[in-house]
C-alpha cells in the first residue's frame, strides 16, 4: 500500500509516458479526475475516462505525443509532486509560481476546485499547489 495517491498516480503517468505506452490505469478517486481534467484542458494528455469495475474505479489516462509512429515525441516532458502528505506547499495568488517561465502548468487545489495556476491567477485565487507539469 502507498501513502500518497498523487505521488502514485504521477508516477505512473511518468513511466507510461517515457514508454510511449497509448494509455496507463490508475485506481480513481475525485481528485485525481480533477487533476487528469487539468491535464487535458492544458494538453498534456489526449483524454481520460472513468472505468466501473465494481470496486474504487479505475480512471484510464489516455496519454498524447506528437510526430510519426516510427520517431515519436513527448508532450510531456516532465511532471513531479510539489505538496506532500507531510509537507504541504500553500501560495497566495501573486506568488503562484511560474512553471518553466510559463509554459509549463501548476495544478493548484483552490477552494473553487482543482485548476492550473494560470487560470487561478485570473481567478485571484491561491491555494496548495499539488504538482508542476511541463
Amino acid at each position: 500500500m502507498y501513502s500518497d495517491p498523487i505521488a502514485d498516480m504521477l508516477t505512473r503517468i511518468r513511466n507510461a509516458n517515457r514508454v510511449f505506452k497509448k494509455h496507463v490505469d490508475i485506481p480513481s478517486s475525485k481528485l485525481k479526475m480533477n487533476i487528469a481534467r487539468v491535464l487535458k484542458n492544458e494538453g498534456f494528455i489526449r483524454d481520460y475516462k472513468y472505468i466501473e469495475d465494481g470496486k474504487q474505479g479505475i480512471l484510464r489516462v489516455y496519454l498524447k505525443y506528437y510526430g510519426e509512429d516510427n520517431r515519436l515525441l513527448h508532450v510531456l516532458k516532465g511532471i513531479e509532486r510539489v505538496s506532500h502528505t507531510g509537507r504541504r506547499v500553500y501560495y497566495k495568488n501573486k506568488e503562484l509560481p511560474r512553471v518553466m517561465g510559463g509554459l509549463g502548468i501548476a495544478i493548484v487545489t483552490t477552494s473553487e476546485g482543482v485548476m492550473s495556476d494560470k487560470e487561478a491567477r485570473t481567478r485571484g485565487l491561491g491555494g496548495e499547489v499539488i504538482a508542476k507539469v511541463w
